[in-house]
């Protein structure tokens, strides 16, 4: 009888998110707000909630980011991804500054302290990787030249990340110096391993995961991203991290063949992500939060877009571009609630929660819905006042190289 129970659940989950799948599409709009809503509808609170398949959802939604990111990197080759870091280490840092400054100015206003203001400091810095791709994808942006500066800086915010939340979580344990300098060590050990690995002996990842079977290597690239998931995060680095990495590591007609492959997979568990995200938020958690919520979300898309603008703006990008540069980083969502969570977990301030939860639902919807306004509104512009669009081309600085789309 449970896995009957659990079955059904599934599958009313899935058919759900079809038929929301089908009804964006109808409207032309991005349906990852649809998933969070529902979420919120059948989680913790809502109006019928789904218990027995909750760690399947769990399972499902790891899954969805850790495709997500693997397939980001198979866009990128590894000389690719060391030049644009190279050329957008400055962006980064403007990106971590004005970013996190919200978030720490805040919890020093509302007296939480210096640890909880490093805690709401990472929540509001850093960019939802996972609907960002999501976005990408959906609105067909991977193939435009402002794209490549989009993932420089998600890749920036995910190693700064892998830096980051041993460091928080020493803070919030009370551990010693060398203690939170061994975790440190660790994390940046071993993605200078995974990296070095993608760098040098990508061609023999290549060998190992190519085959003339389609079935052998949808299995082979699949396992293997999962699984150097799975040990990235382990070692206290980001899955996200290592999914990406591996996916940088293939290249050429083998990339191709793995995106084709994967992605019908990609989507159904990316779609299961946005509803476990919206599942475990509490509905009658938010409304005390959300007037705070809503002045840092007001301020994360300002700070957001002003940083992608100026990134793109430095790699030779035309203004289109550069606004949507900045409007695809400002969606958030897997790491800022599981920053929330950790202070939750320390029994920091148990009002962390709840913000960081109404903040990132109103950017998770806000997000995509500006990216798929953004160009109707550039045409409505352009119409009203005669005006080009600013997105002639223009010469993009070398260490910059656009992906193959």
């Amino acid at each position: 009888m449970h896995s009957a129970i659990v079955l059904i659940e599934i599958g009313a989950v899935i058919l759900g998110l079809g038929l929301l799948g089908a009804v964006s599409a109808r409207f032309a709009v991005s349906p990852i707000p649809l998933y969070l809503l529902a979420g919120l509808a059948f989680g913790h609170g809502g109006i019928l909630p789904l218990a027995t398949s909750e760690e399947f959802t769990a399972t499902g939604a790891e899954i969805g980011v850790i495709l997500l990111l693997f397939t980001l990197g198979l866009e990128y080759t590894a000389p690719e991804l060391v030049g644009t870091l190279r050329h957008n280490w400055v962006a980064g840092l403007v990106d971590l500054v004005l970013n996190a400054a919200p978030g720490v100015a805040t919890a020093l206003l509302l007296g939480w302290g210096p640890v909880a203001a490093v805690a709401l400091g990472g929540v509001t810095y850093v960019t939802s990787s996972g609907i960002t791709a999501k976005v990408l994808a959906d609105l067909q942006w991977l193939g435009n030249r402002e794209v490549p500066v989009v993932l420089s800086l998600l890749v920036f915010e995910d190693l700064t990340m892998a830096m980051y939340l041993p460091i928080l979580t020493a803070m919030l344990a009370g551990v010693g110096l060398v203690a939170g300098l061994t975790t440190l060590a660790i994390a940046a050990a071993t993605i200078t391993v995974i990296l070095v690995v993608a760098l040098r002996y990508g061609r023999y990842v290549e060998k190992f995961v190519a085959s003339p079977n389609e079935e052998v290597l949808l299995l082979k690239a699949l396992g293997l991203t999962v699984l150097v998931a799975g040990v990235a995060q382990l070692l206290q680095v980001s899955a996200a991290v290592g999914a990406f990495l591996v996916g940088i590591a293939l290249s050429g007609p083998l990339a191709h063949a793995a995106r084709q492959l994967l992605t019908p997979l990609r989507d159904l568990f990316a779609a299961v992500f946005f509803v476990f995200f919206g599942l475990r938020t509490d509905p009658a958690a938010l409304p005390p939060m959300l007037g705070i919520a809503v002045l840092l979300a007001v301020a994360g898309v300002l700070t957001k877009t002003a940083t992608g603008w100026w990134a793109a703006r430095r790699a030779g990008v035309g203004t289109l571009g550069r606004a949507r540069a900045g409007i695809s980083l400002v969606p958030r969502g897997e790491f800022n609630i599981v920053i929330a969570g950790l202070a939750v977990a320390a029994g920091l301030n148990n009002q962390i929660g709840p913000l960081a939860a109404a903040y990132v639902l109103v950017l998770a919807v806000t997000g995509p819905i500006l990216a798929r306004s953004l160009e109707p509104l550039t045409r409505w512009h352009k119409h009203r006042h005669g005006t080009p669009s600013g997105d002639a081309p223009t010469e993009v600085a070398p260490e910059a190289p656009v992906p193959t789309p």
